[in-house]
């Protein structure tokens, strides 16, 4: 990985396949960010892990050694949706759900200055659902966006999946991605919020209303919040407000549950993907507008509009002023960012992957 910067940054731990599953790209990547960063994520303790799947990328983010920040890598087909509580993670591959739990007691370090080292666990072969975001219920059970089937899913024992709900307007289950579900808000511990791209009830209908139709829907009452914004992603209840990513806009956003109206918050010059909230920041995913899916939206003329180009990384909004106060830029291979997770309480994090000895050497034992 080139290593251009316009902040100081280092990287570990090289992507790497599995034995069945396809390499990444040969392309190279830069990573910029704004000086100041490391620092920053010291003085709030804290680290972020973000996902692409379309360089099958799993990345930690955490401070490093002499103000740089420091950038873990691993390679996962298709890594998609994110969880993260701290001392464990949640992902979502081409065909699986992965557990990741860090086997650090509290204060070890490793040799290498990792504070949390995530072990992948348990592998949950669901077949491919395209799982798009991640969540845990009060009672431990893994809730998640199953795409491919319109539905929100949990975790079977014997099977792909068990259907938990379905948006109304959906006649039947069927691997066809008829709205593209694909965001979830928990309140209280419960689903709440999800969003779709449309209420289309056909296979893949969803593309032809990608400017608009864009749907918030209450999971309670099966109830359409809104059905005027365009591509939305990524729901979230933070302060008690229903924010949400307008991503074929590029606007962070409020959403009124009454009413249904959308307050334009911050402007960001990406496709909007991944949204997570702490202490008064919302980390928001960018990632560059791609001919189809991302293209002929209303985000293309607001980028133009701004003289501007479009980005691929993750931007740190401090809300009150609505400012960047922090970014990561990537450049080359990694175009595009899909989930956020944020690592409270966690300084450098590190993971293991499948390539090398160091899975098989990896041995932790439980206290008797």
């Amino acid at each position: 990985m080139d290593k251009t910067q316009q902040a100081p940054v280092e990287t570990s731990a090289a992507a790497q396949p599995t034995a069945a599953q396809p390499g990444p790209g040969k392309g190279q990547t830069s990573i910029t960010c704004t000086r100041g960063l490391s620092e920053w994520l010291t003085n709030q303790n804290l680290s972020v892990a973000f996902t692409s799947y379309q360089s099958g990328r799993l990345y930690l983010m955490g401070s490093g050694e002499g103000g740089k920040v420091h950038f873990h890598e691993r390679y996962f087909a298709r890594a998609m949706g994110l969880w993260s509580d701290s001392q464990r993670l949640l992902l979502s591959t081409i065909f699986q759900l992965w557990r990741f739990e860090n086997v650090l007691k509290p204060g070890e370090v490793t040799e290498e200055g990792y504070d949390r080292l995530y072990v992948p666990r348990h592998a949950q072969t669901t077949g491919d659902l395209d799982i798009h975001e991640i969540n845990v219920l009060p009672d431990g059970r893994i809730i998640f966006v199953n795409t491919a089937y319109s539905c929100l899913s949990l975790l079977s024992a014997v099977h792909s999946f068990k259907p938990y709900w379905k948006p109304k307007f959906i006649s039947r289950l069927a691997r066809e991605d008829r709205c593209h579900l694909n965001g979830l808000a928990m309140l209280k511990g419960k689903p709440s919020v999800v969003t779709a791209i449309c209420r289309s009830d056909v296979v893949n209908g969803w593309r032809d209303r990608r400017a608009e139709g864009g749907c918030l829907i209450d999971v309670g009452s099966g109830e359409i919040i809104t059905e005027k914004l365009s591509m939305p992603h990524s729901p979230r209840w933070y302060n008690g407000k229903l924010w949400v990513l307008n991503s074929g806009t590029g606007y962070l956003g409020k959403v009124d549950p009454a009413s249904g109206a959308f307050e334009p918050v911050v402007f960001c010059p990406g496709f909007l993907r991944g949204l997570q909230f702490y202490k008064g920041f919302a980390f928001v995913g960018l990632s560059l507008p791609r001919d189809g899916s991302f293209s002929g939206l209303q985000l293309d003329d607001e980028i133009k509009k701004r003289d501007a180009e479009p980005w691929c990384g993750l931007q740190i909004i401090n809300l009150k002023s609505g400012d960047v106060v922090h970014w990561v830029r990537f450049e080359g291979e990694v175009t595009e960012l899909f989930d956020v997770a944020i690592l409270p309480g966690v300084r450098r994090p590190a993971s293991i992957g499948f390539m090398t000895n160091e899975i098989r050497e990896t041995i932790t034992i439980e206290d008797a």
